[in-house]
């Protein structure tokens, strides 16, 4: 038999009105919590409804501060303002409640030895009975909701209010916690927005993509959302070109911010200072002036000479760069002074030690601590011996294969980098092919002077002097020059039409007949300014030929092709093969008087 009693009718309404109330408010701090970020102004609404709704004289709520060593009262309405009182968070009532998440309840505050009695000391108030119930969610401490005094009767709490109050104060317990939730996401979100801007910023400063047959290229992986290392190249208007490489001690958004100043003063600077010692000196000061303490830059900056193949180069406290000769020997460019940002003290007068060297037709790279110490896919390190055997298996290939071939045994090895990945490269070869081509056309000179005919005569002004390879991609670049120098030289529109295709024809028989095709031929065009007339020499280094043989076709003879050698006859004004050079080799000059 059951021997519970039977609530009455009037009990059973006035439970379920009391659970109804109960929810009701739940409901109501609960949308408090959600409708504004303002987590203070909540916290005082929640205080307000759960003191009004349990009857009592006033409330407070604390949180955990300071590592959760302090507990500091944010919300407090009733007869006493406390508001930003702080108390140690295992002393006192709230903080027992708190460090034993259990609630408390005091019905003779003034004889229990661990009322605080301050409060009341300086308003004159006197605190009867106290409730206080912790706020956790799922472990995690955040604080208490204390009560003093109850309105009605003898003015002390009893389990009842203790009950409600530990219900309450898990629900703006979980309301606070969520809140604070929503306020780390939107600052995430924040964050990762300016991060974003940053790196887009940090983007915008490294150089453009150059063309393929450019001799320096450089490229950057960043580790994360924004980088610490930058590298830059651009051209003098004497087209040497100056460039940088360096890597900023830290990670993070001061990285960032003191990597986008230093790749600016270099850029801004370098286009005026010639020396790259004083300019990294210049910086130095100014890193060394407004940088963070702590925070200082490797730095490897030059100027490269695309004609001569000549490096001027300065190190500032970098990792040696790396010299790769075309004999395939390497060997390292060791810093003799130390990084930009440490102190102006240690650096001469007359700025940082320059080193200067030429390429030799070998190639500079200059890279930073994220390259060597990558992960490649087996999860062994790169290393420097890695580095090397790339360089050496790809040394034929553009310098941007070689690049990227080093930056793809690491960005894409699937793990995500250690460090951010920063290297560029400088290819000599182009210009040792260049001097080669200087050269030959100083011989090519001489060999005329001396192979009989007119040769080179007394106040002739070289106009333009090219040397390409014998491949037909090569011959618009040809056309271009011939235009721009029959123009300079005073042609009429006609004539340099005429001569520009003259010339495009004799390549293209020195291309197709001289060389036989072969893409690795070496020819040469000098075009002079003789008195009245432009004199254009071609000169090739393929197998003598006998000029009895090179004649005009018929032009009854229906075939294709052929008629490009009575074309340069009828629009030149002399047309003849010099006696060949001394090492072989022809020379076809053409002659165009200057209409006046």
């Amino acid at each position: 038999m059951n021997d519970t009693p039977i609530p009455k009718a009037s009990e059973t309404a006035s439970s379920e009105s009391q659970v109804f109330d109960h929810l009701e408010l739940l409901s109501q701090m609960g949308q408090d919590f959600v409708s504004t970020r303002d987590l203070q102004s909540s916290l005082v609404r929640a205080v307000q409804h759960i003191t009004d709704y349990v009857g009592a004289e006033g409330g407070a709520l604390f949180m955990l501060e300071d590592e959760d060593t302090m507990l500091e009262c944010q919300a407090c309405v009733g007869v006493t303002e406390i508001t930003g009182l702080r108390l140690p968070s295992d002393q006192g009532i709230v903080g027992r409640s708190v460090q034993e998440d259990a609630p408390e309840i005091i019905r003779d505050a003034q004889n229990d030895p661990r009322f605080y009695k301050g409060v009341d000391k300086q308003t004159g108030f006197t605190t009867l009975s106290i409730l206080c119930a912790p706020m956790s969610v799922k472990g995690e401490r955040i604080g208490a909701i204390e009560l003093i005094n109850k309105k009605s009767g003898d003015g002390l709490f009893d389990d009842s209010d203790l009950h409600l109050l530990r219900a309450m104060s898990a629900s703006a317990a979980l309301a606070i916690h969520n809140a604070r939730m929503a306020e780390a996401l939107v600052e995430q979100e924040r964050l990762a927005r300016e991060l974003e801007l940053a790196a887009e910023i940090q983007r915008s400063l490294l150089p453009s993509e150059p063309e393929d047959d450019f001799p320096v290229f450089g490229i950057n992986f960043p580790a994360r959302t924004v980088s610490g290392d930058f590298f830059d190249f651009f051209e003098l208007p004497d087209g040497r070109i100056c460039f940088n490489l360096g890597d900023v001690s830290g990670k993070g958004m001061n990285a960032a911010l003191l990597m986008a100043k230093t790749a600016s003063l270099y850029r801004c600077l370098g286009k005026t200072i010639e020396h790259p010692g004083k300019l990294l000196a210049l910086i130095n000061e100014e890193v060394c002036e407004t940088a963070a303490r702590g925070m200082f830059v490797t730095m490897v900056g030059g100027i490269y000479d695309p004609k001569t193949g000549i490096v001027l180069m300065a190190n500032a406290g970098h990792e040696p760069p790396l010299l790769h000769s075309a004999s395939g020997e390497f060997s390292e460019l060791p810093a003799e002074a130390p990084p930009l940002g440490i102190s102006t003290m240690l650096v001469d007068e007359d700025g940082y030690p320059e080193e200067e060297f030429d390429l030799e037709g070998g190639a500079l790279y200059i890279f930073t601590d994220g390259v060597t110490e990558g992960y490649k896919k087996d999860g062994s390190e790169l290393g420097a011996e890695g580095v090397k055997e790339i360089l050496s298996k790809h040394q034929k290939d553009q310098i941007k294969v070689r690049l990227n071939t080093i930056a793809g045994k690491i960005a894409r090895s699937g793990e995500a980098l250690r460090d951010d990945l920063t290297l560029i490269g400088i290819d000599g070869a182009a210009a040792q092919v260049a001097k080669k081509a200087a050269g030959q056309s100083e011989n090519m000179n001489a060999d005329i002077g001396e192979g009989g005919g007119e040769g080179q005569v007394l106040g002739a002004e070289t106009m333009s002097s090219l040397r390409i390879l014998s491949q037909p991609n090569r011959l618009k670049l040809v056309r271009e020059l011939v235009a721009e120098t029959a123009n300079l030289a005073g042609c009429c529109m006609e004539d340099t039409r005429d001569l520009v295709i003259a010339v495009d024809e004799a390549l293209q028989n020195v291309i197709r007949h001289a060389y036989g095709g072969a893409p690795d031929g070496d020819i040469v065009i000098t075009m002079e300014r003789q008195k009245e007339d432009l004199v254009i020499y071609v000169r090739d280094h393929a197998p003598t030929i006998d000029p009895s043989n090179v004649k005009p076709r018929d032009l009854d003879d229906i075939r294709p092709g052929g008629l490009g050698t009575h074309f340069i006859r009828e629009v030149m004004d002399d047309v003849e093969f010099l006696p060949p050079p001394k090492d072989g080799g022809n020379v076809l000059r053409m002659v165009k008087r200057i209409k006046q």
